[in-house]
C-alpha cells in the first residue's frame, strides 16, 4: 500500500492543544466491525466491556525530557532527551547542526555535537552532561526538563501537562511521548470497569521517536519500525489464552500496549538477557500495517491520529482502511477533537 493513502483533511481548529476539562468527559467514537458507528462519551466505556473481558493497560510513565537552553551563540536550543549510550552519551532529537555548549537552568550545562545516533535522517545529534552532577539525569530532568508535547502543540509545556499528559496509572519512568489513548481514564472510571468483572492487566512498553515519527517512504512496505522496550508478565500470555477460550475478548488500551502483546506473542522481537523475576523483556519493532493478523487484541481504545502515522496504519490493520476513513470523516463533520490530548475511538 501507498503511504499517501493514509492521509486525509484536518481543519486545524479539530486539533487539541490542551486537555477536555474532566479526563473522562472526552467524546467516544464506537467503531463496529461491520462499519457502524456510535458516539458516546468517554464515560460511557463501561457499557462495552462485559464480564470476563480483559483491558490492558500501558503503564510506562513519560519523562520531562524535553530541555530548553541557550547556546553559546545566544540563539535558542530546544532539545528531546531519546535514550543514553554509553559513557553519558545521549542520542537527542533536535533542529539543526549547531555544536557546541548548551546552558539550561538550575546551572545545568552539556555539550551538543553531531554523531551517529541511529534515530533518524537529520536527527543525528548527541548530547553528553558537564558538571559534578552530570549522571544524575533525574535530578537534572527536575532542574530544567519539560513535558515533551507533539510538535504540533505550538505552545510551552506547563504544570498542569505534568499532570495531564500521564495517565493516573503511569508507573514505570522511561516514556518521550504519552501512551494517549489511557489518558482518558480516571481511577474511579478503572474501579467500575474492575467492578464489573473486567480483568485489568498492566504491561510497559517506553515510547520512543519510532511510535509518533512520520513516514517518508512512498511505500509503506519500505518503512522500518524502531525498537522500543517493553515489560509483560509471564503469566500474562496464558491469561490471555485463558479469556480467548471463554469467549471474551482483549482490548488493548493504545497503539503501543497492542505492538507489545503482539510483538511478544508473534515472536517479533528480541529478548532482552536480563530477563527474571516474572518477566518477558525485550525490544520489539513491530511495524503493524494492513494485512497484520492479531493474535491478542480482540478490541482497541485508541484516540485519533495523525496522517501518514505509524498509529493510523495500526488502527487501520484492525478494522480495514476504508472503514477507519469512513468513521474519521464522521467524526470530523462532528467536531471531534484530534491527536494526543484529542477525543477517543473504541474499535469492537
Amino acid at each position: 500500500m501507498k503511504t499517501a493513502e493514509f492521509d486525509f483533511d484536518l481543519p486545524p481548529e479539530l486539533i487539541a492543544l490542551r486537555p477536555a476539562l474532566q479526563r473522562d468527559g472526552s467524546r467516544l467514537l464506537v467503531l463496529n466491525r461491520d462499519g457502524s458507528i456510535e458516539h458516546k462519551s468517554f464515560s460511557a466505556i463501561t457499557d462495552y466491556l462485559r464480564k470476563g473481558d480483559m483491558l490492558v493497560l500501558n503503564d510506562t510513565k513519560v519523562l520531562p525530557v524535553r530541555l530548553i537552553g541557550t547556546k553559546t551563540t545566544g540563539g535558542k536550543a530546544d532539545i528531546i532527551l531519546v535514550r543514553e549510550g554509553t559513557k553519558g552519551v545521549w542520542d537527542v532529537l533536535c533542529k539543526g547542526r549547531y555544536e557546541g555548549l548548551v546552558h539550561f537552568r538550575g546551572g545545568v550545562t552539556a555539550e551538543l555535537s553531531r554523531g551517529h545516533s541511529g534515530l533518524s535522517e537529520g536527527n543525528n545529534s548527541q548530547l553528553i552532561f558537564i558538571g559534578p552532577d552530570s549522571s544524575d539525569i533525574h535530578g537534572i530532568l527536575g532542574r530544567c526538563g519539560a513535558m515533551p508535547l507533539p510538535p504540533y502543540i505550538k505552545r510551552m509545556p506547563d504544570e498542569d501537562d505534568r499532570q495531564r499528559y500521564q495517565t493516573v496509572y503511569a508507573d514505570k519512568p522511561g516514556s518521550i511521548a504519552a501512551p494517549t489513548a489511557g489518558l482518558h481514564f480516571t481511577p474511579e472510571l478503572l474501579d467500575i470497569i474492575a467492578s464489573r468483572g473486567v480483568l485489568i492487566r498492566k504491561i510497559t512498553l517506553h515510547v520512543g521517536p519510532g511510535t509518533f515519527m512520520p513516514i517518508k517512504a512512498a511505500e509503506i512496505c519500505d518503512h522500518e519500525m524502531q525498537s522500543e522496550y517493553f515489560e509483560v508478565e509471564e503469566r500474562l500470555p496464558g491469561e490471555i489464552q485463558a479469556v480467548k477460550a471463554a469467549g471474551k475478548r482483549v482490548v488493548t488500551v493504545g497503539t503501543t500496549a497492542t505492538r507489545a502483546l503482539e510483538g511478544l506473542l508473534g515472536g517479533n522481537y528480541s529478548p532482552d538477557e536480563s530477563r527474571d523475576k516474572g518477566h518477558f523483556r525485550g525490544h520489539t519493532g513491530i511495524f503493524i500495517c494492513p494485512g497484520h493478523k492479531f493474535i491478542a487484541a480482540d478490541g482497541l481504545l485508541t484516540n485519533f491520529h495523525l496522517p501518514r502515522s505509524t498509529p493510523l496504519m495500526l488502527a487501520s490493520a484492525f478494522c480495514g482502511l476504508e472503514k477507519l476513513m469512513s468513521a474519521y470523516r464522521a467524526a470530523i463533520a462532528r467536531g471531534y477533537r484530534f491527536f494526543s490530548y484529542g477525543d477517543a475511538m473504541l474499535i469492537l
